[in-house]
């Protein structure tokens, strides 16, 4: 198993001059900063099925019955769908060690969203397709983690894609270790503070499921759908509110021992973050302290406190 995890990127946005025209896309923030945590596995799927570099641009084009296809911009009757479609077929199934996916936006093979559509005459239609690709990467992994570029400048967006990608790698490696029940129970109790901010409805109901695990027999089973309630909860991005019930619920694990001046310091940090004076990481280093000083079996345990490498710095801006 891999100390840290895998993630497929569309090769143009690491540097490689892999685009139709030469050129490529390289990310600052993922090539300098996330390159340290992580192994990146890149792939230009136009040149994976044959494409050269430079090449005519690509387009997705909606048929008169409805159907996508990839074509090239200048010969739209030279249909690549078919080449797409076979490698995808070969290629994605041999990737289920990944933990997360980051796309090039726009690209009729990669893009996630909002992709152009022209009908069979070359006439421009709306922005509402999914690259070929990313569409069947999708369709295969329906819990993966995938982020284009351009959504990943968004703080909220790009805190909310790394840590996905670090809790389904740690799933991940609990599944290659070997599933044990008692294993499951210790990973799930770890993110019951994670989830909580995320997603109160998706919290209270992942609770009883889980709690119904002496029920099933088959542990994998039981880890598929555990996996896919887990990241759908992940997928919703923490908010300010949900955050600050967290924290708030933090906070009264240390009534007892910190003297009135100390809770109301630490009362007015949490509220000064809830009303957007102060960043995440203000109310989470004061508790980080008195964590250190009042320790707390359970509080000790929580993935919440530090969901991904500290030196990311994603929690400087994040709401």
């Amino acid at each position: 198993m891999h100390t840290k995890p895998i993630i497929g990127i569309s090769g143009c946005l690491t540097g490689s001059t892999v685009r139709f025209d030469g050129g490529h896309k390289r990310m600052g923030f993922v090539m300098d900063e996330l390159s340290q945590w992580v192994t990146f596995k890149p792939i230009c799927p136009e040149m994976a099925i044959g494409l050269p570099v430079p090449r005519p641009a690509l387009r997705l084009i909606q048929t008169t019955e409805g159907d996508i296809r990839m074509r090239f911009s200048h010969a739209p009757h030279d249909d690549v769908t078919q080449k797409m479609v076979k490698f995808a077929d070969s290629w994605l199934p041999q990737q289920a060690n990944l933990s997360g996916f980051i796309v090039c936006a726009k690209s009729p093979s990669c893009g996630m969203e909002r992709v152009r559509l022209y009908d069979e005459k070359g006439n421009r239609g709306r922005k509402e397709g999914v690259g070929l690709f990313t569409g069947a990467l999708l369709e295969k992994f329906p819990w993966l983690p995938v982020e284009e570029d351009g959504r990943l400048h968004d703080p909220v967006l790009r805190e909310n894609f790394v840590e996905r990608v670090f809790a389904l790698h740690e799933l991940n490696t609990l599944r290659e270790n070997g599933l044990t029940r008692r294993a499951l129970l210790e990973f799930h109790s770890r993110y019951k503070l994670q989830l909580l901010a995320h997603h109160q409805p998706g919290y209270r109901e992942i609770g009883p499921f889980v709690a119904s695990l002496h029920e099933w027999e088959d542990l994998d089973t039981f880890f598929v759908e555990y996996r896919e309630k887990l990241m759908t909860i992940l997928k919703n991005p923490a908010s300010r509110k949900n955050h600050t019930n967290v924290l708030m619920h933090i906070q009264g694990y240390f009534r007892n021992q910190l003297n009135t001046r100390q809770r109301g310091e630490l009362r007015d940090v949490i509220l000064h973050y809830r009303d957007g004076l102060l960043p995440l990481l203000a109310p989470l280093t004061l508790l980080n302290h008195y964590l250190g000083e009042y320790p707390d079996s359970y509080l000790l345990t929580q993935n919440y406190f530090s969901p991904y490498p500290e030196n990311l710095c994603l929690r400087l801006t994040v709401n």
